[in-house]
């Protein structure tokens, strides 16, 4: 899967959250050079999303 299209069309809630989800996910991944981004042809952002969309991983903002 390249990037979550149907989960990003089919998704009702906050858009700002769930795009700072990925964008921070993403960092993460690249930080930490997760071999899972050599499995998805080295797409941080898409793995990053397809976590957040497919809930593989949780997240919360903290509101200050």
């Amino acid at each position: 899967m390249i990037f979550p299209l149907q989960e990003l069309i089919e998704y009702d809630k906050n858009m700002y959250e769930i795009t700072s989800a990925a964008s921070r996910r993403s960092y993460q991944l690249s930080m930490l050079k997760d071999p899972e981004i050599e499995d998805n042809d080295g797409k941080v952002v898409s793995l990053a999303a397809r976590q957040v969309f497919t809930e593989e991983i949780e997240f919360r903002l903290d509101v200050q």
